[in-house]
């Protein structure tokens, strides 16, 4: 469990702040296998696009953090075997593939930050602000963004490179969507910054 933290992590005077591009399950199981999404296909490309742009800024750093389940897995108690370790359903989409210099993280549970080793890769990287992308909005980024807020970091949430899962209601994905994402600034503080205003130099 991440420690809570009283204050939000301090910026150095005359220092970029150090910003963590956090990528969530853009893996192949979430986009056409076994809990494909539809919804997930226009975010590719913002998503594509804000991490390239992080990559060539030395204040950032681009991290994956992707389902990878094993048998017993609690999540699998409600939805069925996704995103299984080792298999090609886990593996990051090829339009997202991470390059030699991102962080690469593996989760079993909702939060990127559930026995993982992700806080210690952001620390080792100074990290003070974490732009959340990826899927699913009301499910491993809130859960994710809970974890992010108790721990001080600064947080901001692309609503046009996130979304929600659209085959779990019959209700609009739109409305889901606002919905999640009123959560989201309401009780966490997250920023809502949509992906081309998210990259480096675009934000304070």
């Amino acid at each position: 469990m991440p420690q809570a933290s009283a204050t939000t992590r301090g910026q150095r005077a005359g220092v970029a702040m150090r910003t963590g591009l956090l990528v969530i399950d853009m893996v192949n199981d979430f986009m056409d296998g076994v809990l494909g999404n539809p919804a997930a296909k226009k975010i590719v490309d913002p998503i594509a696009q804000l991490a390239a742009r992080a990559r060539q800024d030395d204040a950032w750093i681009v991290v994956y953090a992707s389902n990878a389940h094993q048998l017993g897995d609690v999540e699998l108690r409600l939805f069925p075997p996704h995103s299984m370790a080792g298999t090609p359903g886990a593996a990051v989409i090829d339009e997202l593939r991470p390059t030699p210099d991102d962080v690469i993280v593996t989760k079993r549970f909702y939060s990127a930050f559930t026995q993982t080793d992700i806080q210690a890769a952001l620390d080792s990287h100074d990290v003070q602000r974490l732009v959340l992308v990826g899927q699913h909005t009301d499910c491993c980024i809130r859960h994710t963004s809970y974890d992010a807020f108790v721990l001080g970091y600064e947080l901001v949430v692309c609503p046009d490179a996130t979304t929600v899962f659209e085959p779990g209601s019959d209700e609009p994905v739109s409305i889901r969507q606002a919905r999640a994402l009123e959560y989201l600034q309401t009780y966490y503080g997250a920023q809502l910054v949509d992906a081309d205003g998210a990259g480096p130099h675009r934000m304070p």
